[in-house]
């Protein structure tokens, strides 16, 4: 029987080494899995701040679009203003005409975040307004007295101040 227990023991000795490579085997390929798991979660994360900068990307150069655009067509605003104040005694429906184009053309704008800034009988102020000329001496604090050419925001943000005329009252 002596030779029976030695293969039994060979067995058992065999069975536990097996039973230790699964082991082995085991912990590696979860190891593993973790290892794959956080890369995914990585690569996730790496593609939704990819997805996010875009879109804020995108944003910003329409943003920029809009800016210029409306940059352009403020020389057309201001012709329009010219034009209906130099009408005088025209045609009644020629003003009515220029009234009305410059109207629509104001509203897309305005649709677009543009807004006029104020600047008659406002305290003068150097962020939004800028000042050709001045009247008055004292030493009070600057009004803006009379518009020389609007100004305008777009979306809060000054995208031409207004030329003004400032005075001093005391």
């Amino acid at each position: 029987m002596p030779e029976s227990e030695s293969v039994d023991e060979d067995a058992a000795a065999s069975a536990e080494a097996a039973e230790a490579d699964l082991h082995a085997d085991l912990a590696a390929i979860a190891k593993e899995r973790d290892e794959m798991r956080g890369l995914a979660q990585r690569v996730q994360a790496d593609f939704e701040n990819y997805r996010k900068r875009m879109l804020r990307e995108q944003a910003d150069a329409l943003g920029r679009a809009n800016v210029s655009m409306v940059e352009q067509l403020l020389p057309v605003l201001d012709s329009l203003e010219l034009a209906l104040g130099q009408l005088g005694a025209a045609d009644e429906h020629v003003r009515k005409g220029l009234e009305l184009v410059y109207a629509e053309l104001l509203g897309v704008l305005e649709k677009a975040g543009l807004e006029r800034i104020d600047a008659v009988d406002v305290p003068f102020d150097p962020t939004v307004h800028e000042a050709v000329l001045q009247e008055g001496e004292s030493d009070g604090e600057p009004v803006v007295a009379d518009l020389v050419r609007t100004g305008y925001r777009l979306k809060g943000r000054v995208l031409r101040p207004a030329m003004v005329k400032v005075a001093r009252k005391d």
